[in-house]
């Protein structure tokens, strides 16, 4: 017989680990020191729930068979159903969607909400598929997953690539298999059936929420404040207009044909113009043309992330040239960026926090869809905007009590509320 090779759990490699996994674990690990919680929740949190992996069969326009990879990964549903966004990128993987997961568990436990974390995806690229091919993608990666989402257990949204239609497909194909409509099921859908209001506009502007909620807190006049905003998607393209709402001076934008700046102020309505018109900033006249690199380093008071990843790296983080840097996108600055910006005196407001704003109208809803009682838009940008203050002030202070970074200040807050549930309901068995 052969010997089994004798190798502890603890050195194996996790089936979900890549760098920003780790980057995940790590900024939990920080907290941890600071959180005072139980040992065994804090060993519960460090893992996933549950990482689904499936594959998608998809029939292409010309008559050939392609076969996708996807994922769903569920971090904790001890608060209650999970919820997180479904991505379509070429770079979507089981360590990916892991690393959101967590950030969605703690980003809800921080607001409050009665969520754990999800992150889902498909590994393709949406734009070399029509829109049949993404509808046919779509619908299958839902019947892969009808197991896990549901409106009690698991409730997708959109992120990267995916928009209120894909959420429409998803939920249909849901109800088609139950026999009834379940608008429940997804957020993130048109209104026609069971959608919310703001919710297409709410991470920007609640993006935007928190910076005027920090000036406040720092003496600033958000009217007085330069911004350059990584991004004009959804996200930033929101942040961008709402920050131009309240009068600070927009200098620089930046899609994925690259970034154009003008230290003047950029003229936000010419550029939506010109964008609505030709699809990218591509050649856009009226203002100095940079890359998304060098977007990153324009002088600015206010640098908005809300585009990717692991922007800000130790190798640009010594060049960031700001006074505070709001995180508008999932995990845009690395550990080791994180640490030179706090060695700079650069102020960052964490993604957890930021970027709640969608997840936040999601829960709205969700809980619209459930009592099918539906509110108006001024009455969801009050509540929004009253969850995002009561958040970020429960941060501030934490901060300003244990003199921590408002990254460490955030996450203790969301582990605090998150293993508190988990030690009032034990782990079963």
């Amino acid at each position: 017989m052969a010997k089994i090779d004798e190798v502890s759990v603890e050195e194996q490699p996790l089936e979900w680990d890549t760098p920003l996994f780790r980057t995940a674990v790590a900024q939990f690990e920080e907290a941890l020191t600071h959180a005072d919680v139980d040992p065994g929740a804090a060993e519960r949190l460090r893992y996933p729930e549950r990482a689904v992996m499936v594959s998608i069969p998809v029939r292409l326009d010309d008559g050939r068979w392609v076969v996708f990879p996807g994922y769903r990964v569920l971090h904790s549903s001890v608060l209650g159903p999970t919820k997180g966004g479904i991505r379509y990128d070429p770079h979507v993987s089981l360590g990916e969607c892991a690393a959101l997961a967590m950030w969605m568990t703690w980003k809800c436990a921080l607001l409050r909400l009665p969520y754990g974390g999800a992150k889902g995806g498909v590994r393709c690229n949406p734009r070399e598929l029509s829109l049949d091919e993404v509808q046919r993608l779509t619908r299958r990666f839902t019947i892969e997953l009808l197991p896990v989402i549901g409106p009690e257990r698991d409730i997708p949204a959109p992120d990267m690539a995916t928009n209120e239609q894909t959420m429409a497909w998803m939920m249909d194909t849901y109800s088609m298999q139950v026999g009834y409509a379940v608008p429940e099921v997804v957020t993130g859908k048109p209104i026609a059936i069971g959608g919310s209001v703001f919710r297409s506009e709410a991470t920007g502007a609640g993006v935007v929420m928190v910076i005027d909620r920090a000036c406040h807190k720092l003496g600033w006049a958000l009217a007085e404040q330069g911004c350059v905003v990584q991004g004009f998607g959804n996200v930033g393209g929101v942040a961008a207009r709402d920050l131009a709402a309240r009068d600070a001076k927009v200098l620089g934008v930046s899609d994925i044909s690259g970034g154009v700046y003008s230290p003047g102020g950029l003229d936000l309505h010419a550029v939506d113009e010109w964008v609505r018109e030709r699809g990218t900033l591509a050649d856009y006249p009226d203002a100095e043309h940079v890359s998304n690199a060098e977007l990153l380093e324009l002088p600015c008071d206010i640098l908005v992330l809300a585009a990717l990843e692991e922007q800000l790296t130790a190798e640009n983080a010594p060049r960031v040239d700001c006074k505070l840097v709001a995180e508008g996108a999932n995990g845009p600055t690395t550990i080791e960026a994180d640490a030179i910006l706090a060695e700079r005196g650069i102020l960052v407001l964490p993604d957890i926090l930021t970027n709640a704003g969608g997840v936040t109208v999601s829960y709205f809803e969700w809980v619209q869809d459930l009592g099918r009682i539906f509110w108006d838009r001024e009455e969801i940008r009050a509540k929004l905007a009253d969850k995002l203050h009561d958040a970020f002030d429960r941060v501030w202070e934490l901060a300003d009590q244990r003199h921590l970074h408002l990254r460490s200040a955030a996450l203790v807050v969301a582990i605090r509320e998150v293993a508190a549930a988990l030690d009032a309901r034990g782990i079963y068995p």
